[in-house]
């Protein structure tokens, strides 16, 4: 090989890298929050549907969701149109799912494990 053809080379694997860095990676990372979102979806979620419509969750089957968005009007709905869970948060953490209510008592673990082990530094 020249050295021509090893800088090519190179330049096209840098080039694949930064590709994977900042595109192919973050909408994998995308892909697994939602699909966490949608399999999390509880009965009285609030939600906000790919149209913009606002609802509550009255019923859940296996790929689709019933909402109640005014009084004595049920609309069903595929669990793919559902953007977001507008009462509470879910985070994905090393294949573990958190809801708003985990993730404080979560936080409330991390807390305490730091302020144990900034005790621990002091002595």
């Amino acid at each position: 090989m020249d050295s021509g053809t090893t800088t090519l080379l190179l330049y096209m694997a840098v080039f694949f890298a930064i590709m994977y860095f900042f595109m192919i990676r973050p909408q994998q990372k995308q892909q697994k929050q939602r699909q966490a979102m949608l399999a999390s979806l509880k009965v009285n979620d609030k939600i906000i549907t790919a149209g913009g419509i606002h609802g509550k969750i009255k019923k859940i089957k296996e790929d689709s969701v019933m909402i109640l968005i005014a009084d004595k009007v049920e609309v069903e709905l595929n669990k793919s149109g559902v953007v977001t869970v507008v009462n509470r948060e879910i985070v994905v953490e090393k294949g573990k799912l958190f809801g708003k209510k985990d993730n404080e008592k979560k936080d409330e673990v991390e807390n305490k494990e730091e302020s144990e082990a900034q005790e621990n530094s002091a002595e």
